[in-house]
């Protein structure tokens, strides 16, 4: 897995390999923390099952990133994963906010590092077609 990804082509600017993991960490105590907030709320009858929806599809999608990147190799796939993890993201922020602004701050640096991965996810397609 590691070593396909290793040869594929990327732009200068992509941070190493071993970076990832210890930032993915980070970000999913806070996805862990918020999202549960979110069921939390829902489970409460304090917000519909739209405004709990999109951190599902979120979760869903961000899942199936690392097996249809580094399972399926299909960079192509991956990217248009990404971009729906960037979107779902974006609708649930849109969405919690007015009911619960603290959650979208909280998921501020998710928001920064799947746009910084989509963008570099695109370069990485477009460098290795």
């Amino acid at each position: 897995m590691n070593q396909w990804y290793a040869q594929l082509a990327k732009p200068a600017w992509a941070p190493p390999a071993r970076a990832f993991g210890p930032v993915w960490t980070i970000l999913y105590i806070g996805i862990a923390v918020t999202y549960g907030a979110a069921v939390y709320l829902f489970a409460t009858a304090q917000v519909t099952w739209l405004v709990l929806l999109p951190f599902v599809l979120n979760l869903v999608f961000n899942a199936a990133f690392t097996p249809v990147q580094f399972k399926l190799r299909n960079n192509v796939l991956a990217l248009v994963d990404i971009v729906l993890v960037l979107l779902t993201l974006i609708w649930a922020l849109v969405r919690i906010y007015p009911i619960a602004p603290w959650i979208a701050w909280v998921n501020i640096p998710y928001l920064l590092w799947v746009g910084f991965a989509t963008v570099l996810q695109a370069s990485i397609t477009r460098l290795n077609r």
